[in-house]
């Protein structure tokens, strides 16, 4: 059951704006001045009408979103998808100072971060409580490559919820984030933007878009950066260049070519050990590492993409991505903590306390050293026809999608790492003793093919009805000269579905019901945990119901949703020897959001969501815990007022409730409410912005490791940043 107290109030919160304040919508916010008016409400009074005035490019401005990539393959109303979306648009990116993809999805409640560990590096992520490590798309596309993203390329950051094998194939178990490139265009300009911060943050991107004739464009996105984190030692240092071209815009036969080239050269955080059942209560800047460390990083993807409009109805689109990426990881964590200075030291593990003070405590170090490759290519050939049959309207989506991946990692174990200070760790660089061998070199490939088709059945005014199939075959083989299983080969054939029920009585209000599944095969990421590589795909189900409501006349989006998501036959471990599918994990919850304006000068961004979740039954100890890293409560707000036609200031909360680190309950980080503010002055040609990040300078722990006990990486500390824009 849903915990009745926090559900109340925010179902209360929730439906209190649409039912008190419904308005007839209209068109997306004016740019231009215009004259206030009023709206008749439901109960005869009046409501004033939500008009955007002043400045020209207001509408850049907005972080309100009326359509989303996401919900169906193709751009779609987000009425008109029957499960919660949350779009994170270049406006609010720019008005917050993210400039990462993790700093972007913070905006999206629900969602949590990993570290990196086992063979995994990169932007780790959880979604509704399931791991969404493979389910991160590029325009569209699985984006398998392991890196730390940017956003110096992204209009929009879109987050779907719940399972969603049905558009996207395996994985999906709590959702989807596609990143949507920023797109070539006919309207000549360019911009420059420098950021300078504190902790010695340097970042420049550039943005330059070029008609080459009257159907043409260019456009080139780039970005250099420097920058400190406030942690002991560390630095990062970045760069990235994505072109496109686009032909025939605006006409029958469209075509792009797109590519995103990334380098990062960053210091490597494995974060704070567990000490007593929480992480161990040293200083933000302790780092438990060697100046030695560092995570290389190279990313090349490119995108082809031809698309024919044969007639109004009736639409072919062809897509094909290639992309490859290379990580040379040399990285130190904090292993063990030690009761002594010495190896042979006692340590302590598996939840033991101890009343020693800190001063008397060590860490055992330990390498997490790897090099991973990885190659994709894919290629979705899709069908859009729009056509009736009597009375009902048919928007239908067919299509094919073919895949290869292929992954190496070959890992390297350091020896004889030093035992440091848990309270003053010496930061050193390899120690000339340090010997290295070479570990499992583990090798793998995948190919998959699938059919899917979707249909949207407008059944009169108010009704529609969603339906969609897919069928996936994903074959994948494995091979390891060290680890087990020395080989292993797997085929799965998978039917998802999805359907969906949407009433809209009217033009603002909008209600439905969902259904949809996903499945998980043992090597859906290319690796595998032995003696579960013979088990059939875990496959999770998800019912939501909600709504969607736009008032202020239109200039603000409301939502709100109960979910159930429920993957019941979860791995879980029997024995030393046998994994079995009689595992259960259920999260029940409430989410809610809300974005646009509420005045013509006062707009927000936020959400609420509510997770109670619990496993179920599992057969290795973990039975009625909370997943690992899977808050009960996440609230993001982000409000901006224009206090004059060139001065704006704004700021807000993000709040999330305590978690654990790992399935065993035994390390539990605290929660923490971060704020963040804004002040900005805008001129037509140019842009000031000051962010102040962290501005109580509160104390929290980001991301959550769950090996070694559970780890946990400090978030950042008070950070100022001054941004300044120049369009020509």
């Amino acid at each position: 059951m849903l915990n009745r107290t926090p559900l109340a109030a925010a179902l209360a919160l929730a439906f209190a704006i649409p039912f008190a304040a419904p308005a007839k919508a209209q068109t997306a916010p004016q740019t231009t001045s215009q004259s206030p008016s009023t709206t008749a409400a439901s109960d005869g009074s009046t409501l004033p009408a939500v008009v955007v005035s002043g400045q020209a490019d207001a509408a850049a401005q907005d972080f309100q979103a009326e359509r989303s990539t996401v919900g169906a393959k193709t751009p779609q109303a987000l009425r008109d998808i029957p499960q919660t979306v949350t779009v994170i648009n270049k406006a609010v990116l720019e008005s917050q100072g993210a400039t990462s993809f993790q700093d972007a999805l913070r905006n999206a409640p629900g969602i949590t971060i990993g570290g990196a560990e086992g063979g995994q590096i990169g932007n780790n992520i959880n979604l509704r409580g399931f791991t969404a490590q493979n389910d991160i798309y590029l325009d569209g596309f699985r984006d398998r490559n392991q890196y730390y993203r940017d956003t110096f390329d992204l209009e929009s950051v879109e987050v779907l919820y719940g399972p969603s094998s049905m558009l996207f194939g395996r994985g999906s178990t709590g959702g989807v984030i596609n990143q949507v490139s920023k797109k070539a265009n006919l309207t000549p300009s360019a911009e420059v933007s420098t950021t300078l911060g504190t902790d010695d943050r340097y970042r420049t991107t550039v943005d330059v878009n070029h008609p080459v004739a009257a159907t043409s464009a260019i456009r080139l996105n780039a970005f250099a950066q420097d920058m400190g984190t406030g942690r002991d030692v560390m630095k990062n240092r970045d760069y990235g260049f994505a072109p496109e071209a686009r032909f025939g815009i605006g006409t029958p036969t469209e075509i792009t070519l797109s590519a995103l080239i990334q380098h990062n050269d960053d210091m490597p955080d494995y974060g704070i050990p567990a000490l007593n059942g929480h992480p161990a209560p040293v200083p933000r800047n302790t780092f438990y590492g060697l100046t030695s460390d560092r995570t290389i990083q190279d990313v090349q993807t490119g995108q082809a993409t031809i698309k024919h409009k044969f007639s109004d109805a009736l639409t072919l689109t062809n897509a094909t991505q290639l992309s490859h990426s290379m990580t040379d990881a040399r990285e130190t964590a904090a292993h063990a903590v030690l009761t002594g200075p010495l190896a042979t030291s006692p340590a302590l593990s598996n939840g033991n306390y101890t009343t020693l003070p800190l001063s008397q405590l060590y860490v055992q170090l330990q390498s997490h050293d790897r090099v991973i490759e990885n190659h994709s290519i894919y290629n979705d050939t899709m069908l859009e026809y729009t056509f009736t049959t009597g009375a009902i309207k048919h928007d239908l989506i067919a299509g094919v999608e073919l895949g290869h991946d292929s992954y190496t990692n070959q890992a390297t174990t350091r020896n004889n790492l030093p035992i440091v200070s848990l309270l003053d760790p010496a930061y050193l660089s390899t120690p000339s003793n340090v010997t290295t061998t070479v570990g499992n070199h583990a090798q793998s490939s995948a190919n998959e093919i699938a059919g899917y088709v979707n249909d949207t059945v407008s059944l009169g005014e108010h009704w529609k009805v969603i339906g969609g199939l897919r069928w996936d075959r994903f074959q994948a083989h494995i091979a390891n000269t060290v680890s087990l299983p020395g080989y292993a080969s797997q085929t799965n054939d998978f039917t998802s579905v999805r359907t969906g029920v949407i009433y809209q009585p009217s033009d603002w209000q909008s209600y439905y019901a969902s259904y949809g599944t996903s499945f998980d095969p043992s090597l859906e990421s290319l690796t595998v945990t032995n003696l579960t590589q013979n088990l059939a795909p875990e496959t999770t189900r998800s019912y939501e119901v909600g709504g969607k409501w736009d008032v202020l006349g239109g200039n603000l989006s409301v939502t709100s949703a109960l979910f159930q998501e429920e993957m019941d036959n979860a791995r879980t471990q029997v024995s030393a020897t046998e994994y079995t599918l009689d595992g259960d994990i259920r999260v029940n919850g409430f989410q809610a959001g809300a974005t646009g304006h509420l005045t013509d000068k006062w707009q927000i961004f936020g959400g609420y969501t509510y997770m109670d979740a619990r496993i179920v039954k599992a057969l290795d100890g973990t039975q009625g815990n909370v997943p690992a890293n899977t808050p009960r409560n996440t609230l993001t707000l982000w409000t901006t007022y224009e206090i004059t036609p060139h001065w704006e200031v704004g700021g807000g909360p993000t709040y999330m409730s305590a978690r654990y680190a790992a399935n065993n309950d035994l390390v539990q980080v605290g929660g923490y409410t971060r704020w963040d503010a804004t002040a900005a002055y805008h001129e037509k040609k140019w842009d000031v912005r000051l962010n102040l990040l962290n501005l109580t300078n509160k104390f929290y722990y980001d991301a959550l490791i769950q090996s070694d006990g559970g780890r946990s990486v400090p978030g950042i500390g008070r950070t100022l940043l001054a941004t300044a824009d120049y369009k020509f």
